[in-house]
């Protein structure tokens, strides 16, 4: 879209919901992401009016109306199954919470609407009676010029809202954007610093989140690490830098922050527990290095000769890893089951599959895995080969990728066999038991796993009349110790 247009095509359906204000006598305007997504030539997914008509009013013109934000002007209109938030124009004057303007005044104009913004590319409005482009900050041409600029002076804007100075960083990943010098230099600023750090732990989390979901994730990371942003809410990071990886066997290229950002850009992007696994996987790192100094052969095949080298190791990270990484999860105030699904997977990480594996072997792997993570676990592995070196993995690990194919061809042949991999999967359970003379209690669990231990190493063993003898024998022995 030219930078020189004045007017944009209005959507029918926007047409449509702003004849009911034009009949009442009112304004309507769309503003805020959905107007930058058109000059960007994206499609828009979410449409956000401002209009001079009172909250109270806008809920008479329309059937089913929810008021979201009222206090602050905002109702949500549900009109021809589309969710569209309307907030009256309004100006805002100080933030003590450093979220939530203290005082809310109605406007009378959009600009002054528009002054309230956070950045130029977000104070753009468009008139939905005829199209035309209200810009009074120059937001179409910091769009077309990839500029991020705050709405005036960076300092008042961020020192209004603490979330900002995110949010900014957040835009620069997503949209692939710079940000403006003297908004960029606003950033590091103690109060500006001070007022990020006391925003809600869930308004970070959501601004990371949107971060994690970019593109390319790692710039995202780096402008927060750079900017002291990422040491405020997650500092155990902080320890990854500079941590050196790499030795003679020449497995990294980068010190261990470096390879989890680009890990995370090689995780899938629909997958946001496992860009947040690939992110964390080798957060254990830091604490379990160490460096072994050892004799190893050089030389060609006639002239070999013994040399001194160090081999840095990480024996364990992994366990260290899941257990930080709860920690933060949980800090960061992420559900239950998100923690539970990306520490598991970081702890599970280190898997190293053989050729020579028995059927057994891959049932076993399968059980301590988890069946359901296997794909993420997998996806995983490729985002940390992918990590290594910053480039995707089919290039350098062929035989690392070839493995991989033939663990999942031999999983995929175990849940086709109905292979017992749980309790639940057994011939017999504990009233089968019972019934066969086994108390109940801690030895009843025991014999359960044993159970199934053999039905993993012999599959044919599942019967339930095969089971309960071997159960029985097992308790005999149990009553001699």
């Amino acid at each position: 879209m030219s930078l020189f247009t004045k007017k944009i095509p209005v959507p029918k359906l926007l047409q449509e919901f702003n004849k009911v204000f034009e009949e009442a006598g009112f304004q309507a305007y769309l503003v805020g992401g959905a107007v930058r997504d058109i000059f960007l030539k994206k499609e828009a997914s979410d449409w956000d009016v401002a209009t001079n008509a009172r909250p109270q009013q806008v809920m008479k013109l329309f059937k089913f109306v929810v008021p979201t934000g009222i206090d602050h002007g905002t109702v949500t209109v549900h009109f021809k199954k589309c969710e569209i938030e309307v907030t009256t124009f309004r100006t805002e004057s100080d933030y003590s919470d450093g979220r939530h303007p203290d005082k809310v005044e109605y406007a009378g104009h959009i600009e002054e609407d528009l002054s309230r913004r956070d950045f130029t590319m977000n104070a753009i409005a468009v008139n939905l009676k005829d199209g035309k482009i209200v810009d009074p900050y120059g937001g179409k041409k910091d769009i077309k010029r990839k500029i991020i600029r705050t709405v005036g002076n960076p300092h008042e804007r961020f020192m209004e809202d603490g979330l900002r100075p995110i949010r900014a960083l957040r835009f620069a990943a997503k949209l692939n954007f710079k940000i403006e010098k003297k908004t960029y230099e606003e950033i590091f600023k103690k109060e500006i610093q001070e007022k990020t750090k006391s925003i809600s732990i869930e308004r970070f989390r959501d601004e990371f989140e949107k971060i994690l979901a970019s593109d390319k994730p790692s710039v995202g990371l780096k402008l927060l690490e750079e900017t002291g942003l990422l040491n405020i809410f997650i500092p155990e990071f902080s320890l990854c830098r500079n941590c050196i990886q790499s030795d003679y066997r020449g497995f990294h290229e980068f010190d261990v922050l470096d390879h989890l950002f680009y890990a995370c850009d090689g995780a899938p992007k629909e997958k946001l527990n496992v860009r947040l696994a690939a992110l964390f996987h080798d957060i254990g790192k830091p604490a379990a290095k160490k460096i072994i100094t050892k004799e190893v052969l050089d030389g060609d095949n006639k002239c070999k000769s013994k040399k001194e080298v160090q081999t840095i190791t990480f024996y364990c990270h992994e366990i260290i890893g899941a257990k930080i990484t709860k920690e933060i999860m949980t800090r960061l105030k992420f559900s239950n089951e998100m923690i539970n699904n990306v520490s598991h997977l970081v702890e599970e990480h280190m898997f190293h599959y053989e050729e020579n594996w028995s059927d057994a072997a891959v049932r076993r792997f399968i059980i301590k895995a988890k069946n359901e993570c296997l794909e993420d676990l997998f996806d995983l592995r490729l985002a940390d080969m992918y990590g290594m070196h910053n480039q995707p993995v089919e290039i350098k690990y062929s035989k690392s990728i070839e493995l991989l194919c033939q663990l999942k061809d031999r999983i995929k042949i175990e849940n086709q066999k109905g292979s017992a991999l749980s309790l639940k999967n057994l011939a017999v359970n504990g009233k089968d038991l019972m019934a066969n003379g086994i108390s109940s209690g801690k030895i009843l669990g025991h014999i359960l796993n044993e159970l199934l231990n053999c039905v993993i190493e012999d599959p044919e063993a599942n019967q339930k009349e095969k089971l309960i003898e071997i159960a029985k024998n097992i308790y005999k022995e149990s009553q001699k110790e």
